[in-house]
């Protein structure tokens, strides 16, 4: 297993004198990937015609032989646990979730459930289809701050009405980082005959995925976030039973030939990102793709709890609700710099180097397991990081200058020179994601 951490951070082309932590937001791509595509464009170039209308879709279903989408499309497929034959490259969720609202035949009346926890491009897509078709859209309150699972399957259960047709719902939500019981929601809505849309963009690559055993009937995903694939670039999956009424956002040449046809050419476009996609997963492989998620998940883990214990508020998340991102409440006063601020990204002076922030071995460190899965006590013993942990966590010396940043804001401010990042305001907290 490679050292994580700084260790890697050559293998990207990220600006060394930032500690970057919105990887979540739209990926950073790791160096051999972007070579690939590279490679794929100039292929491209060499016979642009036969790359792009005969060898790449077969939309019309001519070619007699699996495209290369297709092929790209095979180790995505078992990657999450899913059948080729359910599935389609998207540019982006909000691509697949279009495609999948404005396919879907809504009546008068209907209506679209949506959960305040929800990403807002996808939620307007709901607004939408549901205007187009005469039917309507509603938003269900999700527990927060974050508390059992159990509690979510409660509130969707109880949100349910009469009209309801289709619930939209985030498998890893971007607003709290919170990991959903998306598997016992689907159970309960089709208790109710209501269909279950997942908005999985945070999920491959940051936790294991296996769609069918979701018993969801959509799950739209993106891989340039976690997956290393290059952007843009997502999948959607879909059920059997709901393959028939689908249609790509885009209408081309492929029109009622099937999900592949229809899908995998809407129109002239660069396919690299699509076909790169799979080198992507030979980077996580590469690294070890269980010890990327534990890494992952407990740099996220400790990164929580530390921040919520030096600004002295509560952090409640149940532990196996987060994958590699955690949401943190601020103290009382501070002021974000924009209303719609998320995180911070840091150009270092020379200091940082000094500071002495990372964990280190021990009930704080990667591999801990705290007593209590679900709450974190607010002041812990902070133990002095041996050099291999300073130089192996990435983001613990982000941790503590942004713990300082809100803190302290007068004496951070001479020491470094904060650059925002704009994302949807989070509700009573901030994410904070983190690389490994």
């Amino acid at each position: 297993m490679p050292g994580f951490g700084r260790s890697l951070l050559d293998d990207f082309l990220l600006d060394p004198s930032l500690t970057y932590l919105n990887h979540g937001t739209v990926g950073v791509t790791h160096r051999s990937v972007l070579a690939a595509q590279r490679a794929i464009v100039d292929e491209i170039e060499r016979n642009p015609a036969r790359f792009l209308l005969r060898e790449t879709a077969d939309p019309q279903l001519v070619l007699g032989r699996e495209p290369r989408i297709r092929q790209a499309l095979a180790p995505i497929a078992r990657f999450v646990g899913a059948d080729p034959a359910d599935m389609a490259f998207v540019d982006n969720i909000t691509t697949g979730v279009n495609a999948i609202l404005r396919s879907y035949p809504l009546r008068a009346g209907d209506e679209i459930l949506v959960t305040d926890l929800g990403y807002g491009g996808v939620t307007n897509a709901a607004v939408y289809a549901a205007r187009t078709a005469g039917a309507t859209v509603r938003t269900a309150t999700l527990p927060w701050p974050a508390t059992d699972a159990s509690r979510y399957v409660e509130a969707v259960d109880a949100a349910i009405g009469p009209a309801t047709r289709l619930l939209v719902i985030d498998h890893l939500s971007a607003q709290t980082a919170l990991l959903l019981p998306l598997a016992e929601i689907a159970a309960v809505c089709h208790r109710h005959g209501v269909l279950v849309l997942a908005d999985g963009a945070h999920v491959p690559g940051n936790v294991p995925l296996d769609i069918p055993s979701l018993g969801v009937d959509w799950y739209v995903a993106n891989l340039h976030k976690w997956a290393f694939a290059p952007r843009s670039c997502g999948v959607l999956w879909v059920s059997p039973a709901q393959r028939g009424h689908l249609h790509a956002a885009v209408i081309s040449w492929g029109l009622d030939n099937g999900l592949a046809a229809e899908f995998d050419l809407p129109g002239t476009r660069d396919p690299s990102a699509w076909l790169a996609a799979p080198a992507g997963l030979g980077v996580l492989h590469g690294y070890g793709l269980e010890a990327v998620y534990a890494h992952n998940h407990d740099l996220a883990w400790w990164a929580g709890a530390y921040l919520s214990d030096r600004w002295g508020t509560s952090f409640s998340t149940p532990r196996e609700m987060i994958g590699a991102m955690a949401t943190v409440r601020l103290p009382k006063g501070a002021e974000r710099r924009s209303p719609t601020s998320s995180g911070c990204r840091w150009r270092s002076s020379a200091a940082r180097s000094k500071s002495p922030c990372s964990p280190g071995p021990g009930r704080c460190g990667p591999g801990s397991r705290p007593r209590s899965t679900t709450t974190v006590p607010t002041s812990r013993p902070w133990p002095t990081p041996s050099r291999r942990w300073r130089r192996s966590w990435l983001a613990a010396p982000a941790a503590e200058h942004l713990a300082k940043q809100v803190a302290e804001p007068a004496a951070v401010a001479a020491e470094h020179r904060a650059e925002e990042i704009t994302e949807p305001a989070t509700p009573g907290g901030r994410v904070v994601p983190l690389i490994g």
